[in-house]
């Protein structure tokens, strides 16, 4: 590969919880006050229903409901509304310096958006965006995407549906968006697509349209943990 690329550290945490995904994000967000350290985490969620900054609170009525269902339920400071994580849903969280890429947010979610896309297209789907945020597949949303930018420092992230149990997306208005569906990878291929069997393409097509290098550690703690409160 070329030199002078900026080199992002893939971590891959499994199944955590949210509550653990959002502590260790602040771990590797506070990492870059003392220097530049990109990283990738990617993980699987117990079910968990999270909500973003842009939104008065919920009905307590729909989150006890919700409780019932089995499922956690997060307010987040990510932008976006309501959305479900789960098994079968790819999660990836970018914890990066923008300094060292584009000093863009807009930039940087569409940079998202198409690396998902041309992830979608190693499976020969056709995926697109749309004015709502995130990737789509016709009026199916097949990738949420909601982000935290604090000083050009990323966090939070995208959540691609691969073969993820969609009704748990029954029990809400995904994203906030009426009249829209959601689908999956495996939904629309109609054969199993696993979070493991997508990884790799992930990889690969982050790398390229963000033009940088990856490097993977075994371990999900990074050398040095100096705590923090959760992103």
């Amino acid at each position: 590969m070329q030199s002078g690329r900026p080199m992002v550290e893939v971590v891959r945490l499994g199944l955590v919880s949210y509550q653990e995904a959002l502590r260790l994000q602040q771990v590797y967000v506070n990492r870059h006050k003392s220097g530049t350290s990109h990283a990738l985490l990617l993980c699987q969620h117990l079910p968990v229903y999270t909500t973003g900054i842009r939104h008065k609170p919920y009905p307590a009525l729909l989150l006890d409901r919700l409780h019932l269902l089995g499922a956690d339920v997060h307010r987040a400071n990510r932008g976006g509304l309501i959305t479900f994580h789960g098994p079968g849903q790819l999660v990836c969280y970018p914890i990066l310096n923008l300094c060292s890429f584009k000093k863009s947010v807009r930039w940087y979610v569409c940079e998202l958006e198409k690396t998902i896309i041309s992830v979608c297209s190693r499976f020969n789907i056709e995926a697109s965006t749309s004015p709502h945020t995130g990737v789509w597949v016709g009026d199916n949303k097949l990738c949420a995407i909601g982000i935290h930018c604090g000083r050009y420092i990323t966090s939070h992230g995208l959540a691609l549906n691969c073969n993820t149990d969609l009704s748990w997306f029954s029990h809400i208005i995904p994203c906030g968006i009426e009249g829209k569906g959601v689908t999956s990878l495996s939904a629309e291929l109609q054969k199993n697509v696993s979070v493991e069997d997508t990884i790799p393409h992930l990889l690969d097509s982050f790398q390229d349209h963000f033009n940088c290098q990856l490097t993977e550690r075994e371990t999900s703690e990074p050398v040095e943990d100096s705590g923090g409160s959760s992103a």
